[in-house]
């Protein structure tokens, strides 16, 4: 494991955050809010700390990342992130304490979109950008953002990107990976300024418009309203949020396609299970609603249904907790439903967190040819995903990684009923953590905040957002010693990740 490796890109990282935090410094001075100063002491110390930290760690271009090295990386940057991006909370005065303000922050860089604030409204106009700002910064990833604009990193960037981009096998657009990482931003700004313009079109402020924006399309959650979207009293508001934030679900390779005039949606059949679940699920939620009478059977009562239903279908499923309607007092089909949606989540390579739609796919075919063998123990069944098999090693890696997600979340939320937690609220939490989803169940549920939970109760919800976040073996592997432990047989271990011509 090389330290000066691990620290200089880290050090980087904390210069673009720093000038993240300048811009947004820049937003609070048009506004007036007063949190102006402490946006820009923020990013004068991150960008100390950072340019320090560069100067004293340089290494050579031509140096390989090894693959634990970019794990052990990815972790600690995204670490780093969220103890620095807590400077603007804490020099603003919005939250007195370390622990709650490295919880906001770690919540917005993983796009988990819990809160410890009771009331956002009252926040300035500069913290409720920043908020918004980490979002957008980490839905798509801040190692791809690197990636993307420091081109030195992409020798050896391949290890960084896997630890990072969600899902099974991250896809490459292009043979480089410095082009997929430019590739995948672009789209990723591009829809953002069309959400914006769409907001804009519908009555929001820009204001609004860039924070909801940023929320959407990183599927984060935070709003700047207490009652989240449900605070716009506009259907057509309600609509647009939901359509992109089912955009933000899909694979943002398939965009790119699309951008660039292929367009295979329909020939892939992860989106087709994707889109399959989340509209059976809204037009479920809708007739839960309608048979229970919360709506009422006329014209407008059906169309809040439908739109209730799949507004929530989709935030919950893409794991971007926004809230257009209060779900507790659904009925308990439904809250059911919504629980299960929380353990799907969005299709790998897409911003969504939870297990992805791949996965529970593949679980399915797996299910199904397990009960074929049953009946004929002979037959040579493979698990297929469109037109190709699923590798055995790619099986058992899904296998093992959903088992051990459910085993993350049932520890997480035994750990948290330490903390004066009740049982419903607990694991609630703790899906809601690991999912990167936000609202949960009982006291954290779509009405309510963190803020009443104990320091300890914050922390290991802080470490439950970023194990989910970089899916679960990122951070896990952290701790296992042969991480730390010197290189042996270093050509060995270059011979596995050097890329297959």
């Amino acid at each position: 494991m090389s330290i000066r490796h691990l620290l200089n890109i880290i050090a980087l990282l904390l210069v673009f955050i720093s000038i993240a935090m300048a811009a947004t410094g820049a937003g609070a001075l048009f506004y007036e809010d007063g949190a102006a100063p402490a946006l820009f002491a923020s990013a004068g110390i991150t960008l100390l700390v950072g340019t320090v930290t560069y100067a004293f760690t340089k290494f050579e271009k031509g140096e390989q990342l090894t693959a634990r090295e970019g794990y052990a990386i990815v972790t600690l940057a995204w670490t780093s992130l969220a103890v620095f991006g807590a400077l603007p909370f804490l020099l603003s005065g919005t939250l007195d304490g370390v622990v709650p303000a490295i919880f906001e922050s770690m919540s917005g860089f993983t796009t988990t979109g819990a809160t410890v604030f009771s009331d956002v409204e009252s926040l300035p106009e500069g913290i409720l950008l920043w908020r918004s700002v980490t979002h957008w910064i980490g839905g798509m990833g801040i190692i791809v953002l690197a990636i993307a604009i420091l081109p030195y990193v992409g020798v050896g960037g391949m290890q960084l990107f896997r630890a990072e981009v969600p899902g099974p096998t991250p896809e490459r657009l292009r043979p480089r990976i410095t082009q997929t990482a430019k590739l995948l931003w672009s789209v990723y700004v591009g829809l953002t300024g069309v959400q914006i313009l769409l907001y804009l079109f519908g009555g929001m402020s820009l204001f609004d418009a860039v924070n909801h924006a940023f929320a959407t399309l990183a599927t984060g959650g935070f709003s700047t309203r207490n009652a989240s979207i449900a605070g716009f009293d506009s259907a057509y508001i309600h609509y647009v949020t939901i359509i992109f934030m089912y955009i933000a679900g899909v694979n943002f390779a398939l965009h790119f396609r699309a951008a660039t005039g292929h367009l295979e949606y329909f020939r892939d059949e992860e989106w087709r299970f994707y889109t399959m679940v989340v509209v059976g699920a809204g037009l479920f939620l809708m007739v839960s609603n309608l048979m229970a009478g919360s709506y009422g059977l006329s014209a407008a009562g059906m169309e809040h249904a439908l739109r209730d239903g799949m507004f929530q279908a989709v935030a919950i499923t893409t794991t971007t907790g926004f809230v257009s309607a209060d779900f507790e007092v659904w009925t308990p089909a439904a809250q059911g439903l919504l629980v299960a949606l929380m353990f799907v989540g969005g299709m790998a390579g897409s911003t969504g967190g939870g297990i992805k739609a791949v996965r529970v796919l593949v679980l399915l075919r797996h299910t199904a040819s397990e009960i074929r063998k049953h009946l004929h123990p002979r037959a040579i069944l493979m698990v297929r995903v469109g037109k190709h098999s699923v590798r055995e090693e790619v099986l058992l890696n899904i296998l093992g990684f959903v088992s051990l997600y459910v085993l993350l979340v049932l520890f997480g939320g035994m750990l948290l009923t330490f903390f004066g937690m009740d049982i419903l609220t607990a694991v609630g939490a703790s899906a809601a953590s690991v999912g990167n989803i936000g609202p949960g169940l009982g006291g954290v549920g779509a009405t309510d905040n963190y803020g009443w939970i104990t320091n300890p109760g914050l922390i290991v919800i802080t470490f439950l957002m970023l194990v989910g976040r970089l899916e679960i073996y990122t951070v896990l592997l952290l701790f296992h010693p042969d991480t730390w432990k010197r290189q042996q047989a270093k050509t060995s271990e270059a011979r596995v990740v050097r890329p297959r011509k």
